[in-house]
């Protein structure tokens, strides 16, 4: 007999094992045995999270002639022949999804059932078909011959007309609990005489990411590769790493300690890890870190705001990945940012024998920073701001973290600030989170010396959080609209372009096509 992959192997005939659905399966058992049947129904919901599956069952158990509790009994003759039946029509709307073969299938639903009370249309992945096609099966859908049911299924619901949904009963499918699918993987494993370890059990079920069928892949997958399925095996094979690994990550940041930090990620990109993979391993523990400090009195040196604040960048992160930028050193230089200065284990210094050593005091960074200075350095840019001054600053500054030798806090901050305003003596930057715009503001003078050494100049400069910029463009364009000048603070000249219209003093302002005056 020719080999058959797990996930069709065991792909569920009875409604018992269509696992991690319990509610759909109860309501769908109810209909059947209060012979309350609708004409049509979408289900929704992740991929391999049992859709087609229950779609099939649900299907047998409509058309079988001795139900029992609403489940198909699996010994009638339709039960016996449902893979071969006429009356069971599976379309991929992937493949199919023209309003010719829509208007094919109109035609056969006129026609009786051959074998069973009804006429069954599955068609899956349905927000693949055009909207001729859809509007084509509305009609259908709407006034269907008696004997006729049609079954949706998408993992996009977005995308399917609400025309459609109106007048389907919808079902929304979950992902499937770690829990759930350990236990179902179980007791597989128990009926395939794998040998496979509790963590490696663990570990297939959250890289499958709620979906049984990713789940029994990549269990097939790895078991064809060794005799027994280990943490290890499944690390070197899947390119990725374990929760065990990741919350060591996460406990270096804690302890302080970047060169370790450093150390692992390193590995990491030795090793090829997935980088998506392990950015969604660290935000899933670092979330749960920042729940257990709401939670509990429990003290940590990273607070609730770090953990937020690093679970955004990272997920900003995601967004940015660059083929021509290694996507680690992005990783390095966010997490970076959450260490204070050097802990002890970090410092290599030679003990002699018997020599007192006094360890050295770990000072946390002062906030030093006036945040009036905010406001000056805001106003004082949009006096004299031109698209020019942004453009050309753009191009110096472009290249600056990645060829100049820098100290490691600034090197992080230039590469994730964002140069948005510029005058012909100030620069606006700004950064994805406050935690970053404060560490940033802090060290001013420090990279103000950096940018105007490469620029060969003397500006002032000053950092904004993304949510701070939009109200403070949004002000400018509203004080612009009421003519509201912006006169310099420190120093009085001349606004330039007064006689400009108020769309082409924006434009000129900032780096877009257009701005909408409201």
């Amino acid at each position: 007999m020719a080999y058959k992959v797990l996930y069709r192997k065991y792909r569920p005939d009875n409604f018992e094992n269509i696992i991690g659905q319990d509610y759909i399966i109860k309501t769908l058992k109810n209909s059947i045995i209060s012979n309350n049947i609708s004409h049509a129904y979408i289900f929704s919901g992740p991929r391999g999270t049992g859709k087609t599956s229950t779609a099939k069952v649900f299907s047998k158990a409509i058309n079988c002639l001795n139900p029992k509790d609403g489940s198909p009994c699996g010994e009638c003759e339709f039960c016996k022949n449902f893979k071969d039946n006429p009356d069971i029509i599976e379309i991929d709307a992937a493949s199919n999804n023209g309003v010719d073969e829509i208007r094919a299938l109109i035609d056969n639903v006129k026609l009786i059932p051959t074998n069973g009370k009804y006429k069954i249309y599955i068609i899956d992945e349905v927000h693949m078909l055009t909207i001729s096609a859809f509007n084509a099966l509305l009609l259908t859908l709407e006034e269907p011959p008696s004997h006729t049911i049609f079954i949706l299924a998408t993992t996009n619901i977005e995308n399917v007309p609400i025309t459609i949904l109106s007048r389907c009963q919808r079902f929304d499918f979950q992902k499937i609990k770690v829990e759930t699918l350990v236990d179902r993987l179980k007791e597989i494993c128990k009926l395939e005489n794998i040998n496979i370890s509790a963590d490696a059990l663990e570990e297939i079920a959250s890289l499958s990411e709620g979906g049984m069928r990713d789940a029994l892949s990549l269990l097939d997958q790895l078991s064809k590769n060794s005799d027994e399925i280990t943490l290890d095996l499944i690390e070197k094979q899947i390119k990725t790493v374990s929760q065990k690994v990741v919350s060591e990550l996460l406990d270096y940041i804690e302890e302080n300690s970047p060169s370790k930090c450093l150390e692992l990620i390193n590995d990491f990109r030795v090793r090829a890890v997935d980088y998506k993979t392990l950015v969604k391993k660290i935000i899933s523990i670092a979330s749960k870190r920042a729940k257990n400090i709401k939670l509990t009195s429990k003290k940590r040196r990273l607070t609730f705001i770090d953990y937020k604040n690093m679970i955004l960048a990272l997920s900003d992160s995601l967004n940015k990945t660059n083929i021509n930028v290694d996507s680690y050193t992005i990783m390095e230089m966010i997490l970076l940012d959450f260490f204070d200065q050097p802990n002890v284990e970090d410092i290599k210094k030679p003990v002699e024998i018997n020599e007192k050593v006094e360890e050295p005091k770990i000072i946390k960074q002062e906030n030093n920073f006036n945040p009036e200075l905010i406001d000056i350095r805001v106003n004082n840019c949009f006096a004299n701001a031109q698209k020019k001054y942004l453009e050309s600053l753009k191009s110096k500054l472009q290249t600056l973290p990645i060829t100049t030798n820098l100290d490691g806090k600034i090197k992080s901050i230039l590469l994730d600030s964002s140069l948005v305003a510029a005058s012909d003596k100030y620069m606006i930057f700004t950064m994805s989170n406050d935690h970053s715009v404060e560490n940033a503001n802090n060290l001013l003078n420090e990279i103000e010396d950096v940018i105007n050494k490469e620029i060969k100049d003397n500006y002032k400069i000053i950092f904004l959080s993304e949510n701070r910029w939009n109200n403070e463009r949004n002000k400018y364009i509203a004080n612009l609209k009421n003519k509201v000048k912006y006169e310099l603070i420190e120093e009085k000249e001349s606004c330039e372009n007064n006689d400009q219209s108020e769309e082409n003093i924006i434009n000129d302002v900032f780096d877009i096509n257009k701005v909408e005056i409201i």
